[in-house]
């Protein structure tokens, strides 16, 4: 009788029990807090960042975070021609008010300054994941890109992409509201430039892509905008030492000769079939054009809203 009444009552608080929401909303700029193994830290949902939480090495020696072991295992991330180790361990997050059992990361590098933890889109477990930026605005046009994510079978651990074609080859496209500039990586210049008519013009300037490493970039000016969604770019920063190379990208008639940068080296695929996706990052400077930011995973779309 007694494992009957059991039975029942589970019954019961499983049909009470409220649905996980289907859609998580963000408010760009803020954080939340999360505990880790019970050490409180502000969380910021970076639409930009991995899958896999990172917290600070102060959070990690914190919370007792310990690498290696039955459960524990590095993953590799890479800036251009810097790469970055992350160790992992299973510790109880409080992510959603409940704690549970999660896979964190940590690197000597904190992934962004100013914040003890960060995730992206594909390390939350609600289908859509909704990113809301300035207020919405009279003449906004919402359009949806495929969703792409990175990792295969690890894709919870790395980020997720809107996906478009140009010239009928795919471009990735990152969006970066906390990185201040746009910025595409070598290999993806060119297929703009010669897409676009492109050219370069300037000196090279430092910009902190992730995890505080900064990369050479030159301004592009494209001939014909491109149109991203409902975003239209006439202009960006191109990661000259990175993936692929701008060799071949006409210079502006007016711009100075380019010293080369001491930090460059050209990464050429010798197998195409290996080669990095070319990579577009949007960053706040179109971003902020945009009320609405939203990773729909059951429909594979990344959809944006901009004036």
């Amino acid at each position: 009788m007694a494992k009957r009444w059991a039975v029942v009552i589970a019954a019961v608080l499983l049909v009470g029990a409220a649905p996980p929401p289907r859609e998580r909303v963000i408010v760009l700029g803020e954080t939340e807090p999360v505990a880790v193994n019970g050490v409180a830290t502000r969380l910021r949902v970076d639409p930009g960042a991995a899958g896999l939480l990172l917290v600070t090495p102060a959070i990690a020696n914190a919370a007792t975070l310990k690498g290696g072991g039955m459960f524990g295992f590095n993953v590799g991330y890479v800036v251009g021609t810097v790469g970055v180790l992350c160790r992992t361990a299973v510790a109880r997050v409080a992510l959603t008010g409940v704690p549970a059992k999660r896979r964190v990361g940590w690197t000597e590098r904190p992934y962004a300054s100013g914040v003890d933890a960060t995730v992206g889109p594909t390390g939350l477990d609600a289908p859509v994941i909704s990113f809301r930026g300035r207020a919405p605005a009279p003449g906004e046009r919402t359009a949806a890109l495929d969703l792409a994510l990175e990792g295969g079978l690890f894709s919870s651990f790395f980020g997720a992409y809107g996906r478009m074609e140009v010239a009928g080859r795919p471009l990735l496209i990152r969006l970066a509201p906390y990185q201040p500039h746009t910025t595409a990586t070598a290999s993806a210049a060119r297929l703009l430039a010669d897409a676009l008519g492109g050219r370069l013009s300037g000196a090279a300037t430092r910009e902190v892509i992730a995890f505080g490493i900064e990369r050479p970039v030159r301004l592009m000016t494209l001939a014909r905008p491109l149109d991203v969604g409902p975003l239209s770019l006439s202009t960006l920063r191109v990661r000259v030492p990175d993936t692929g190379s701008v060799a071949g990208i006409a210079e502006a008639t007016d711009a100075p000769a380019r010293a080369a940068d001491p930090d460059e080296v050209v990464v050429v695929a010798k197998d195409k079939r290996k080669r990095r996706p070319d990579t577009l990052t949007l960053g706040a400077d179109v971003l902020g054009r945009c009320s609405s930011m939203v990773f729909d995973k059951p429909a594979r779309q990344v959809r944006l809203t901009c004036g």
